[in-house]
């Protein structure tokens, strides 16, 4: 039987000789350094001795290159804050302007009136409190005892005089045409309504709406008053002769 023989590993050590010439050197340049800072020390120190004002100098000159040092950093710390600053500015409008625009609605939409719930008094303070919404000026309530039908006056963004009856019925009780009449013979003789609108929580008989069509005055019914709290639906003096509205579209039916 034949033994391989072993081989025998070799082990690199690493020398670490001394090296005279990197030695030499070294020591140079130490006596070298030490010679031009004993020099400098000496030639300061002959300096303040023979002029001690000197020394008063040379401590301001030092204070004020310290002082130049560290402001030097502050205003470099606040360059760099400031740049980012900047650069977050700039990425938050590029993202703004990436962003597709939110369709804006108007606040009215949010709102939500339980006319039926209010009293005779708030469902009109209510109409009034519309006609200011949507621009009119000096809306008033001035429903009561001998207001000849009027429950609301208020003034249009174009200055025409808006006289409003508000009639808070049920489902089960619509305008008639006797209501309309009523309203009809006062809103213009009496009140000088520009636009004479009647308001109601109910809807209209035929006969009231085609009397309504003939004297000019504007009917709101349930639906369409909704349109109009919620802001879907045109103001009523739009939709007065003159009001450049293509009409308002109401519904009834007859007795």
């Amino acid at each position: 039987m034949t033994v391989p023989p072993q081989r025998t590993r070799l082990v690199k050590r690493r020398r670490y000789g001394f090296d005279l010439r990197s030695t030499a050197l070294f020591f140079l340049f130490l006596a070298v350094v030490v010679s031009v800072l004993g020099l400098a020390a000496r030639v300061a120190a002959n300096t303040v001795e023979r002029r001690p004002a000197w020394m008063f100098v040379l401590i301001v000159l030092a204070v004020a290159v310290w002082l130049g040092l560290r402001r030097r950093m502050r205003v470099a710390e606040v360059a760099r804050r400031a740049a980012a600053a900047l650069d977050e500015a700039a990425r938050e409008a590029a993202e703004a302007l990436e962003a597709p625009p939110v369709p804006r609605q108007r606040a009215a939409a949010d709102v939500v009136v339980d006319y039926d719930a209010l009293t005779p008094e708030e469902f009109e303070e209510a109409i009034a409190a519309l006609c200011e919404r949507d621009g009119c000026s000096g809306a008033d309530v001035v429903g009561g005892a001998g207001d000849l039908g009027a429950d609301v006056v208020a003034a249009t963004p174009d200055g025409r005089r808006v006289v409003i009856q508000c009639k808070q019925y049920g489902e089960s009780h619509r305008v008639g045409s006797q209501d309309l009449q009523r309203f009809g013979g006062t809103c213009f003789t009496v009140h000088d309504a520009d636009v004479a609108v009647l308001v109601s929580t109910s809807d209209f008989t035929a006969p009231a709406l085609e009397y309504a069509e003939q004297c000019g005055i504007v009917c709101v019914d349930r639906e369409t008053l909704e349109a109009w709290t919620v802001g879907t639906g045109p103001r009523p003096w739009d939709a007065a002769p003159g009001g450049g509205a293509a009409g308002w579209e109401t519904t009834g039916a007859a007795f």
